[in-house]
Protein backbone atom coordinates (compact mmCIF):
# COMPACT_ATOMS: atom_id res chain seq x y z
CA UNK A 1 0.00 0.00 0.00
CA UNK A 2 1.67 3.26 -0.74
CA UNK A 3 1.28 6.92 1.04
CA UNK A 4 -1.68 8.10 -0.80
CA UNK A 5 -3.64 5.03 -0.43
CA UNK A 6 -2.92 4.84 3.51
CA UNK A 7 -4.18 8.35 3.87
CA UNK A 8 -6.94 7.77 2.92
CA UNK A 9 -8.59 6.94 6.16
CA UNK A 10 -12.15 7.17 5.74
CA UNK A 11 -12.28 4.93 2.26
CA UNK A 12 -10.44 2.08 4.01
CA UNK A 13 -13.24 2.34 7.21
CA UNK A 14 -16.10 2.65 5.24
CA UNK A 15 -15.53 0.38 2.06
CA UNK A 16 -15.42 -2.84 3.93
CA UNK A 17 -19.07 -1.92 5.30
CA UNK A 18 -20.36 -0.35 2.13
CA UNK A 19 -19.34 -3.23 -0.03
CA UNK A 20 -20.86 -5.80 2.14
CA UNK A 21 -24.43 -3.56 1.84
CA UNK A 22 -23.95 -2.97 -1.90
CA UNK A 23 -23.26 -6.59 -2.64
CA UNK A 24 -26.07 -8.11 0.13
CA UNK A 25 -28.57 -5.43 -1.35
CA UNK A 26 -27.73 -6.27 -5.43
CA UNK A 27 -26.04 -8.95 -5.39
CA UNK A 28 -23.54 -8.14 -8.31
CA UNK A 29 -21.30 -11.12 -10.10
CA UNK A 30 -17.68 -9.64 -10.68
CA UNK A 31 -15.55 -11.67 -13.15
CA UNK A 32 -12.10 -10.84 -13.57
CA UNK A 33 -10.98 -8.67 -10.54
CA UNK A 34 -8.07 -10.31 -10.96
CA UNK A 35 -7.21 -8.07 -13.72
CA UNK A 36 -6.75 -5.36 -11.37
CA UNK A 37 -3.30 -5.45 -9.81
CA UNK A 38 -2.33 -5.90 -5.84
CA UNK A 39 0.04 -3.19 -5.87
CA UNK A 40 1.26 -0.30 -8.95
CA UNK A 41 -0.78 2.36 -10.92
CA UNK A 42 -3.48 1.65 -13.40
CA UNK A 43 -6.05 3.42 -15.37
CA UNK A 44 -9.29 2.08 -14.74
CA UNK A 45 -12.05 2.69 -17.79
CA UNK A 46 -15.25 1.06 -18.47
CA UNK A 47 -19.46 2.43 -19.52
CA UNK A 48 -20.90 4.65 -17.58
CA UNK A 49 -24.59 3.40 -17.09
CA UNK A 50 -25.79 4.11 -13.53
CA UNK A 51 -25.11 6.36 -10.78
CA UNK A 52 -23.67 3.12 -8.32
CA UNK A 53 -21.24 2.44 -10.79
CA UNK A 54 -17.77 3.85 -9.18
CA UNK A 55 -19.62 1.87 -6.21
CA UNK A 56 -19.19 -1.76 -7.95
CA UNK A 57 -15.66 -0.86 -8.79
CA UNK A 58 -14.51 -0.07 -5.56
CA UNK A 59 -15.66 -3.85 -4.53
CA UNK A 60 -13.82 -5.25 -7.00
CA UNK A 61 -10.49 -4.91 -5.25
CA UNK A 62 -9.49 -4.39 -1.54
CA UNK A 63 -7.27 -1.11 -3.11
CA UNK A 64 -8.24 2.33 -2.76
CA UNK A 65 -9.84 3.32 -5.97
CA UNK A 66 -9.52 7.30 -7.33
CA UNK A 67 -12.58 7.77 -8.87
CA UNK A 68 -13.12 10.93 -11.23
CA UNK A 69 -16.61 12.40 -10.45
CA UNK A 70 -18.66 15.11 -11.35
CA UNK A 71 -17.53 18.39 -9.88
CA UNK A 72 -21.45 19.48 -8.11
CA UNK A 73 -20.54 16.53 -5.68
CA UNK A 74 -17.65 17.96 -4.33
CA UNK A 75 -19.26 21.35 -4.28
CA UNK A 76 -22.45 20.14 -2.45
CA UNK A 77 -22.85 20.16 0.62
CA UNK A 78 -21.40 15.98 1.31
CA UNK A 79 -18.09 17.45 -0.82
CA UNK A 80 -16.19 16.89 2.36
CA UNK A 81 -17.34 12.83 1.94
CA UNK A 82 -16.14 12.73 -1.85
CA UNK A 83 -12.66 14.86 -1.10
CA UNK A 84 -12.36 12.21 1.40
CA UNK A 85 -13.12 9.09 -0.15
CA UNK A 86 -10.21 10.33 -2.56
CA UNK A 87 -12.18 10.79 -5.84
CA UNK A 88 -11.15 13.60 -7.90
CA UNK A 89 -13.48 16.36 -9.30
CA UNK A 90 -14.42 16.97 -13.24
CA UNK A 91 -16.02 20.01 -14.83
CA UNK A 92 -18.93 17.76 -16.78
CA UNK A 93 -19.77 21.09 -18.81
CA UNK A 94 -15.82 22.05 -19.84
CA UNK A 95 -13.78 21.48 -23.00
CA UNK A 96 -10.81 20.08 -21.18
CA UNK A 97 -10.46 19.28 -17.89
CA UNK A 98 -6.73 20.02 -17.29
CA UNK A 99 -6.95 20.10 -13.41
CA UNK A 100 -8.85 16.76 -13.48
CA UNK A 101 -6.50 15.15 -15.88
CA UNK A 102 -3.64 16.74 -13.76
CA UNK A 103 -4.62 15.05 -10.42
CA UNK A 104 -5.16 11.69 -11.85
CA UNK A 105 -2.12 11.66 -13.51
CA UNK A 106 -0.58 12.77 -10.34
CA UNK A 107 -2.31 10.05 -8.52
CA UNK A 108 -1.25 7.34 -11.45
CA UNK A 109 2.48 8.42 -10.20
CA UNK A 110 2.02 7.64 -7.16
CA UNK A 111 1.33 3.92 -8.33
CA UNK A 112 -2.42 4.38 -7.13
CA UNK A 113 -5.66 2.95 -9.41
CA UNK A 114 -7.91 5.81 -11.39
CA UNK A 115 -11.29 4.89 -12.35
CA UNK A 116 -13.34 6.91 -14.99
CA UNK A 117 -15.24 6.25 -17.86
CA UNK A 118 -14.60 7.51 -20.99
CA UNK A 119 -18.02 8.30 -21.72
CA UNK A 120 -17.59 11.37 -19.60
CA UNK A 121 -21.56 10.92 -18.64
CA UNK A 122 -24.38 7.96 -17.61
CA UNK A 123 -25.49 6.96 -21.30
CA UNK A 124 -29.07 7.11 -21.83
CA UNK A 125 -29.56 6.09 -25.50
CA UNK A 126 -29.98 2.88 -27.22
CA UNK A 127 -26.35 3.24 -28.26
CA UNK A 128 -24.04 0.77 -26.89
CA UNK A 129 -21.78 3.44 -25.83
CA UNK A 130 -21.50 7.33 -25.90
CA UNK A 131 -18.21 8.76 -27.92
CA UNK A 132 -15.12 8.49 -25.98
CA UNK A 133 -13.22 11.07 -24.19
CA UNK A 134 -9.72 11.15 -24.31
CA UNK A 135 -8.61 11.35 -20.49
CA UNK A 136 -8.16 7.56 -19.79
CA UNK A 137 -5.96 6.91 -22.83
CA UNK A 138 -3.72 10.20 -22.48
CA UNK A 139 -3.31 9.15 -18.47
CA UNK A 140 -1.64 5.64 -19.57
CA UNK A 141 0.46 7.21 -22.22
CA UNK A 142 1.87 10.37 -20.07
CA UNK A 143 2.24 7.77 -17.13
CA UNK A 144 3.41 4.71 -18.57
CA UNK A 145 -0.23 2.86 -17.27
CA UNK A 146 -1.78 -0.33 -18.96
CA UNK A 147 -6.02 0.13 -18.72
CA UNK A 148 -7.85 -2.67 -17.44
CA UNK A 149 -11.38 -2.24 -19.01
CA UNK A 150 -14.48 -3.11 -18.05
CA UNK A 151 -18.43 -3.62 -18.52
CA UNK A 152 -20.93 -3.52 -16.87
CA UNK A 153 -24.58 -4.83 -17.91
CA UNK A 154 -27.78 -5.99 -15.98
CA UNK A 155 -29.76 -3.60 -13.92
CA UNK A 156 -29.39 -2.61 -10.43
CA UNK A 157 -32.34 -4.04 -8.82
CA UNK A 158 -32.52 -5.81 -5.24
CA UNK A 159 -31.12 -9.09 -5.43
CA UNK A 160 -30.42 -8.70 -9.23
CA UNK A 161 -30.06 -11.69 -11.16
CA UNK A 162 -28.11 -10.16 -13.67
CA UNK A 163 -26.35 -7.20 -12.50
CA UNK A 164 -22.51 -8.16 -13.71
CA UNK A 165 -19.42 -6.30 -13.73
CA UNK A 166 -16.97 -8.11 -15.85
CA UNK A 167 -12.55 -6.65 -16.37
CA UNK A 168 -10.70 -7.38 -19.11
CA UNK A 169 -7.12 -8.21 -19.48
CA UNK A 170 -4.47 -4.64 -19.44
CA UNK A 171 -4.44 -3.07 -22.36
CA UNK A 172 -1.18 -1.51 -23.07
CA UNK A 173 -1.48 1.66 -25.83
CA UNK A 174 2.14 2.39 -25.50
CA UNK A 175 3.41 3.91 -28.84
CA UNK A 176 -0.17 4.60 -30.38
CA UNK A 177 -1.49 8.20 -31.01
CA UNK A 178 -4.04 9.05 -28.95
CA UNK A 179 -6.68 8.97 -31.79
CA UNK A 180 -5.93 5.27 -32.06
CA UNK A 181 -5.52 4.42 -28.81
CA UNK A 182 -8.49 6.19 -27.75
CA UNK A 183 -10.61 3.91 -30.32
CA UNK A 184 -8.88 0.94 -30.06
CA UNK A 185 -10.05 1.05 -25.80
CA UNK A 186 -13.57 1.76 -27.58
CA UNK A 187 -13.54 -0.94 -29.64
CA UNK A 188 -12.55 -3.06 -26.63
CA UNK A 189 -14.75 -1.91 -24.34
CA UNK A 190 -17.71 -1.99 -26.61
CA UNK A 191 -17.42 -5.87 -27.41
CA UNK A 192 -16.93 -6.71 -23.97
CA UNK A 193 -20.86 -5.33 -23.22
CA UNK A 194 -21.84 -7.11 -26.22
CA UNK A 195 -20.26 -10.14 -25.24
CA UNK A 196 -21.77 -9.90 -21.54
CA UNK A 197 -24.87 -8.73 -22.40
CA UNK A 198 -27.37 -11.57 -21.29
Amino acid sequence: MNNREKKAKLYLTFRPFLGLLFSSFYNPKIIGAEHIPAEGRMVIAGNHKHALDPILVDVSTNRVVHTLAKKELHDGIFGWFFKAMGTIPVDLHADRNKEALEAAIECLKDDCLVNLSPEAKRNYTDEVLLPFKKGAVVMALRTGSKIVPYSITGDYKFRSKNLKIVYGKPVDVTGMEVPEANEYLFNVIHDMIIENRD
